[in-house]
């Protein structure tokens, strides 16, 4: 199971040990803190979608922190509070296509471009089903950038920052576009790398071994009629 986690530095923080000690003396469950965390996102995407200015920024980019300590905390609570259950798979991963989803799509709407923040989205989730598909046949669950989840909030939350600036300043919202169109290539390349990644794995499991041909001869080389 450990193979298969998103590597995370602040697991090993002593702040975030307590909390993950309070949330299981507290019986909140892994499943409950993942589907909270589509609700931040959800609160981060409405926020966007109201209006674009200052207020509505910094509640989008509290909104993603709250999304991603909720990412942290279920997998903690889960392995390291031993409250591990049968659907915890599938709630480690549908919570975060839904939340990534209600927030790259809806920076596409804040910013004009509603169709590249589709794009953005369905690229996202792509990257997640490489990663997962690699999961599925055996091999260990590839992370990597250049645009994994934790580099996708990074950029978005930058770009919210700066609007935050740019609304008050000028009234523009370029910073979201700048934003999002790297969120988007970002995603698309990852996709291509993640993949080639996944390629080489399958080879390196299984070696290519001697092709049979039909007219193969059998051992000693004596021809046998059929």
């Amino acid at each position: 199971m450990s193979d298969n986690r998103r590597p995370i530095q602040a697991r090993s923080t002593r702040w975030a040990a307590t909390i993950t000690a309070r949330l299981v003396e507290r019986d909140i469950t892994p499943n409950q803190i993942s589907t909270a965390s589509v609700g931040f996102a959800g609160l981060g995407a409405l926020a966007l979608l109201a209006d674009t200015g200052f207020w509505s920024s910094l509640v989008c980019i509290l909104a993603i922190q709250l999304r991603l300590l909720c990412n942290l905390f279920d997998g903690m609570v889960a392995i390291e509070g031993g409250r591990q259950s049968a659907l915890g798979s599938l709630y480690n991963e549908f919570p975060d296509r839904l939340a990534d989803s209600l927030l790259i799509v809806s920076l596409g709407y804040a910013c004009g471009l509603p169709a590249l923040g589709w794009f953005a989205a369905l690229a996202a989730a792509l990257t997640a089903y490489v990663r997962v598909f690699g999961g599925s046949i055996g091999l260990p669950q590839r992370f990597s950038g250049p645009m994994a989840k934790q580099h996708r909030m990074a950029v978005m939350t930058g770009s919210l920052a700066l609007n935050a600036l740019e609304s008050l300043l000028f009234g523009t919202h370029h910073c979201l576009a700048v934003g999002l169109w790297i969120i988007g290539i970002g995603s698309a390349i990852t996709c291509v790398t993640r993949s080639l990644r996944l390629a080489r794995d399958i080879q390196a499991s299984h070696p290519t071994e001697p092709a049979q041909t039909l007219y193969s001869q059998p051992e000693g080389g004596a021809h046998v009629d059929q």
